[in-house]
């Protein structure tokens, strides 16, 4: 099962939305479902503290969410990944404070394995790469620029496909990984450790 999960955030573009959101369950991230309604698109329900969502517009389609010791985003993600999806899509992550971008990534860092885990930027997507996934592989044709990011100290890191491969060494949060280049179709990459590949909209 596929999810899209809408923040309320920088709104996405009608082409990424749009190719999003047809075959797929559609959740709001607290104000993330007006915006979402705004866009022209069904909200099967509403997730979070819900201190932002217009309440009345909601009435009997909300799921409260009440942990404050992590974000309306990260609990949502666990709630999904709980009730069986597969497959997650992040729309409207971007924009708004530097604490709340950061801490999409920290999210993802956050979320228990068992989904695939996509952040979608206008001119990127981010990958929620888990130990768990095992080796995940990335459209990316030789010559583009990708990047990888260690979200947690890994100990292992194996990178196929790239100018700058890797074979097993660690990595931790840092730059190394920043502005590599696909040498072929493909990349493919493991680790024992969470990362966010960022891989460009072709």
């Amino acid at each position: 099962m596929r999810a899209v999960l809408w923040c309320n955030g920088q709104q996405p573009s009608a082409p990424i939305s749009a190719g999003l959101v047809e075959g797929a369950s559609c959740f709001g991230v607290d104000g993330g479902a007006d915006r979402a309604a705004e866009a022209g698109y069904e909200v099967a329900q509403v997730l979070g503290d819900l201190d932002s969502a217009d309440s009345d517009r909601w009435r009997g389609r909300t799921h409260k969410l009440v942990d404050q010791s992590s974000s309306d985003l990260a609990k949502s993600l666990s709630l999904l990944i709980e009730r069986g999806y597969t497959e997650i899509d992040v729309v409207g992550a971007d924009g708004g404070s530097t604490s709340h971008f950061l801490g999409s990534w920290a999210a993802l860092c956050e979320a228990p394995p068992g989904a695939v885990i996509r952040l979608h930027h206008e001119d990127s997507v981010t990958h929620r790469v888990h130990p768990h996934d095992g080796e995940r592989e990335f459209a990316v044709r030789s010559g583009a620029e990708f990047s990888v990011f260690a979200l947690s100290p890994c100990l292992s890191v194996h990178l196929r496909g790239a100018q700058w491969e890797l074979d097993g060494a660690p990595m931790s949060l840092s730059t190394e990984g920043l502005h590599n280049v696909g040498s072929g179709e493909s990349v493919h990459i493991r680790a024992d450790g969470v990362l966010a590949v960022i891989v460009p909209r072709n």
